[in-house]
């Protein structure tokens, strides 16, 4: 189930560019789908064919009508579109919510089928075996830079093992789709010559500009950048040259190191080496990009003995190196995706916050300078970054706006006398949002409310799975009795947001922090389960007591705290603070799910909880992420308020 999840959630996002920016709307259709087949257990002796076949039509569906490019609406995280292709997004998302919905339904039965028959934490604890097996899998595929056929083929192994069809026909049900999934991915994999990043599908066209070669490179159908000589780049475009000329320390050629964070395909590298650079760290989150620029970039700066590559991300780079800058270069950071499993937390968001230049700050030498460049399109963004940037170094920059598109390009030196402004800031205009920060990073979100988009998506979501849940498991009052394990779903849901998150911020938002937190999660649940199985553990009274302590040291330990630690303490203490309500309120589950009369019920009341925390984890871009420990704590109370007497003494 979670391989198959994982695996939605990658290729649909690639395809469907709606999905890049709302990667959690895949996540909470798997979440429904699951909580319904656990539901739907006993209700059929059936073997769930439909689950391949709908499958095999998602696909096709979205293979034949994708969705390239759609950034148009303000107010939500994302910008610059131009121009939209494929169904709209009201007509398709609610499409891919259904169908990945009903997807997971077939599988869900499958795995609530075994729970009647083991004893219930027995059950529990092999589906967390198989969900750490599923994201390592996945993990691994990701590390290979496998495309989706790898992943459809597994897939299709994986129906064929769990439903062991036992004749011909029912051998036929499962084939077909299966062909025609492994079909659609095989012409995906080998037609259109995508490269599969941990983050994006990447592809590639050459052609010439005014007699210059130049390779365009689009991620998830979304042109992204090119490779160009950096001569011509400088000549086309005056924003690439900008922060040279308005930082003192470039213009009297002392240029000894310079830090580019989204170095890319390498043409911004190219530059500054063409500028005198003489030592250059290159930091490029994503590995296909850095190394379709060092086979590819006409200038070959990967190549220059002067530049040093990091795959990392960029807050994560300044966090833990020591080195000191004569200029710091945010070089256009657009990642035009999410973090997985964060409904608004963007690959690049922690690179634009107060504390994020504070930090380029303290890397810069005496005299150095810190710059960013980028389309931004919209005045009050480039006003937002460039009152950040004053913020964080105590004076205004300079701001040159530079060409179509909203470019601009923000310079603030390390003192006013190390930036060289063709003429004062006039400071931001009236009504600009506040600069962003680490608990609330959500840099293109103007307002201080959820956008009406996501609100009248997430009703209808809930909407439609009320009525789903009315239909497959009938009236709601059966599940009334696990209604506190509902809110041990919606309040884990949340923990495992905030973890999420705070990772990203400590470690980097890249893949492989991102595949570890995930799996993280998922053994800190089993190991609650172990200890429950295998130990007297205290009362449930006792263990909400533990969670409500948890909850607290996560609220007052700042960030700040956290990343002023070197990593071999950091690492230890993050885990400890991020994991303890989780592994406590997961004994409490073990606990609880352990007395009930119906297993398969008690799962899906949970599993359905996870989904509406899903939806509530959007009460960050009003509260901030560590807000959500105040509502997760709120949940817990009412979970603990909701316990059934007979429950509360168990030991």
């Amino acid at each position: 189930m979670l391989f198959l999840e994982l695996s939605l959630i990658r290729w649909t996002g690639s395809n469907v560019v709606h999905l890049s920016y709302f990667t959690n709307f895949v996540l909470l259709g798997s979440f429904l789908g699951i909580g319904l087949g656990f539901l739907r257990v006993g209700r059929t002796k059936r073997q769930p064919y439909y689950s391949p076949v709908l499958l095999a039509v998602l696909v096709l569906v979205i293979s034949f009508f994708p969705v390239h490019v759609n950034r148009e609406a303000t107010g939500i995280l994302y910008f610059t579109s131009l121009e939209t292709s494929g169904p709209p997004a009201w007509l398709i998302l609610p499409v891919i919510f259904v169908v990945v919905a009903l997807v997971l339904m077939g599988p869900a039965e499958l795995v609530g089928q075994c729970f009647p028959k083991l004893d219930r934490l027995e059950a529990y604890r092999w589906d967390l075996v198989g969900s750490l097996c599923g994201i390592v899998l996945f993990t691994l595929l990701s590390f290979l830079s496998a495309p989706p056929l790898a992943w459809g083929l597994v897939v299709a192994i994986g129906y064929f093992v769990v439903m062991r069809p036992q004749r011909i026909l029912t051998g036929i049900a499962l084939a077909v789709p299966a062909l025609l999934v492994i079909a659609a991915l095989a012409v995906e994999t080998f037609s259109a010559g995508a490269l599969w990043s941990p983050y994006y599908k990447v592809t590639t066209k050459a052609f010439q500009q005014q007699g210059v070669d130049v390779l365009d490179i689009q991620v998830n159908g979304i042109p992204h950048q090119q490779a160009i000589p950096a001569a011509k780049r400088l000549e086309w475009e005056q924003q690439y040259g900008m922060p040279y000329q308005r930082s003192v320390a470039a213009g009297s050629q002392r240029l000894d190191d310079v830090l580019i964070v989204g170095a890319g395909s390498g043409t911004d590298v190219a530059i500054s080496l063409l500028k005198g650079a003489k030592s250059v760290d290159a930091v490029e989150i994503d590995p296909k990009l850095r190394e379709i620029g060092g086979a590819s970039h006409p200038d070959k700066p990967y190549s220059d003995p002067r530049v040093t590559t990091h795959i990392n991300d960029g807050r994560a780079f300044l966090e833990r190196t020591d080195k000191k800058y004569d200029l710091i270069l945010f070089a256009l950071p657009d990642s035009l995706t999410l973090v997985s499993g964060a409904s608004s937390l963007r690959l690049e968001s922690y690179l634009f916050t107060e504390q994020a230049m504070e930090a380029a700050k303290e890397h810069l030498k005496p005299g150095g300078a810190f710059s960013m460049y980028n389309y931004y399109r919209e005045t009050w963004l480039i006003d937002r970054l460039a009152s950040t940037a004053q913020a964080a170094f105590g004076h205004k920059p300079c701001v040159d706006f530079t060409g179509w598109g909203g470019q601009a390009v923000i310079t603030a030196g390390l003192t006013p006398a190390d930036q060289a402004c063709a003429g004062e800031w006039g400071g931001a205009a009236a009504g600009t949002p506040a600069p962003t920060s680490d608990d609330r990073p959500f840099l293109y979100l103007s307002t201080g409310s959820i956008p009406s988009l996501y609100i009248f998506a997430l009703g209808l979501i809930l909407l439609v799975s009320l009525f789903a849940v009315r239909v497959v498991a009938g009236p709601f009052r059966q599940m009334r009795p696990y209604a506190d394990l509902f809110l041990l779903g919606v309040g884990f849901m949340l923990l495992e947001t905030k973890s999420i998150t705070g990772f990203a911020l400590l470690f980097g938002t890249t893949w492989v922090v991102n595949a570890i937190v995930f799996a993280g999660v998922l053994v800190a649940v089993l190991a609650a389960v172990e200890v429950t199985r295998r130990f007297r553990t205290p009362s449930l009274p006792v263990m909400y007591g533990v969670i409500a302590v948890g909850l607290v040291v996560g609220w007052l330990v700042p960030n700040s705290w956290l990343l002023s630690l070197p990593l071999a303490l950091r690492i230890p203490v993050a885990v400890a603070i991020a994991f303890l309500p989780i592994f406590a309120a997961n004994v409490v589950f073990a606990k609880r799910f352990t007395d009930t009369d119906d297993s398969t019920t008690a799962f899906g009341a949970n599993l359905l909880g996870a989904m509406v925390g899903g939806c509530l984890e959007y009460a960050a871009l009003v509260l901030g992420y560590n807000s959500l420990l105040i509502v997760a704590g709120l949940l817990y109370l009412g979970a603990f308020v909701l316990l059934p007497r007979t429950a509360r003494a168990l030991t």
